[in-house]
């Protein structure tokens, strides 16, 4: 009991402590006190205001969506439709395809407008609301990844299309590796039988016969504003998790500015993780192809934001760093990961199972790898043919 006692009130807080100024003072060893402390603001700043209110803007838009979709039954058609893709794919219902594709078109946390919708809660078991979570993230933010790829055809001075189709591909059974994996933990823990935790109970006084007797007009109206008023309420729960986690991620992958001076500016960094997949290049050369050990930053600038990420593309191809096999492994990582290191924790927080958020995250790290490594060989072999 004493020993527990004093872990808890002396070794805890000074190994706590001893890491935190540890890392600290290894970033504002190069960087300098005040710049580390201006880059740290200044990029929070900027995510803040470049991704966490778009996410926002997504989620709000999404809600609507999904509320409309559910009230006019296109839920339960997809479901019905579905089921037999869905089923033997994911081990998930049909009514899943929805969050495929409300966050291929928008963002990962899309995913969760729905899981606040009765109708499609009704479809699922509580372990299975968990790997939505997986899902959704495999496809958040898919057709800008896409359209941005595609964009770089000038840059790359060759068509992209291929290789675009290809990561697209990858991050397809990535997404499907996440979400088997993600099925397992969780049902170890919940049981396959658990129903999902019944929402706050709303409109008790209205029949169902008086929501058919509604206008049209009136119906799509109570829809479009309960919707966005929870993709408000989702926005703000994801904000932490963008702010905390993608600023020390980019300040770990991205370098100096131009000539090494830094300023305090958004988004500068030390280069750490760049330089560990050049020492490591032995290893990720085989499983991802790429052309030079600079290009494991988009993967890895993904991981706490995609559109980071993609940012970084238009250069290494400029450089001849990359090339279109790199794309096609970039478009798979990217889209598979799309930031799951800064949405995960709120997501699975939003879902009631927090305790299940290494699990989602330990998943998901393997599908991504996955979709990487599939996209790789894909190419490679559509290039033999």
């Amino acid at each position: 009991m004493e020993s527990k006692s004093f872990k808890k009130r002396w070794l805890e807080p000074i190994v706590f402590l001893c890491i935190l100024i540890g890392l600290f003072t290894a970033l504002a060893i190069p960087m300098g006190l005040a710049n580390m402390l201006n880059t740290l603001m200044n990029t929070a700043y900027a995510l803040l205001m470049d991704t966490a209110f778009y996410i926002m803007a997504i989620a709000v838009l999404t809600g609507a969506l999904a509320a409309l979709l559910s009230e006019f039954g296109v839920v339960d058609m997809l479901n019905r439709i579905l089921s037999p893709l869905m089923r033997p794919l994911y081990g998930l219902p049909g009514a899943a395809s929805l969050g495929i594709v409300t966050t291929f078109l928008s963002d990962n946390p899309a995913i969760l407008s729905l899981t606040e919708d009765r109708t499609f809660r009704s479809y699922f078991r509580d372990y299975q609301l968990t790997a939505l979570t997986n899902l959704g993230t495999a496809f958040g933010m898919g057709l800008i990844v896409i359209s941005f790829m595609l964009g770089l055809e000038n840059v790359a001075g060759e068509s992209l299309l291929g290789a675009v189709l290809t990561g697209l591909l990858g991050a397809v059974l990535g997404s499907i590796v996440s979400t088997r994996i993600m099925l397992l933990f969780s049902a170890k823990k919940i049981g396959k039988e658990v129903p999902p935790a019944p929402l706050p109970p709303e409109g008790a006084d209205e029949t169902p016969d008086d929501t058919d007797k509604k206008k049209l007009s009136i119906r799509v109206m109570n829809a479009i504003l309960k919707g966005g008023k929870t993709g408000v309420t989702l926005g703000l729960e994801i904000i932490p998790g963008v702010l905390i986690i993608c600023t020390l991620v980019l300040m770990m992958t991205n370098g100096a500015p131009e000539g090494g001076v830094y300023t305090g500016a958004a988004k500068e960094g030390v280069g750490w993780l760049p330089y560990i997949a050049d020492k490591l290049q032995f290893l990720l050369k085989p499983l991802f192809g790429l052309a030079s050990s600079q290009g494991i930053a988009v993967p890895i600038t993904a991981l706490g934001s995609a559109g980071a990420a993609m940012g970084l593309v238009p250069q290494l191809l400029m450089n001849q760093t990359a090339n279109a096999h790199d794309v096609a492994v970039f478009t798979a990582m990217c889209m598979c990961w799309s930031g799951y290191l800064s949405t995960h924790v709120a997501m699975m927080r939003k879902l009631n199972h927090s305790s299940l958020t290494g699990k989602a995250i330990l998943s998901h790290t393997i599908g991504g790898l996955f979709a990487g490594v599939a996209a790789n060989w894909l190419f490679v072999l559509f290039s033999l043919i």
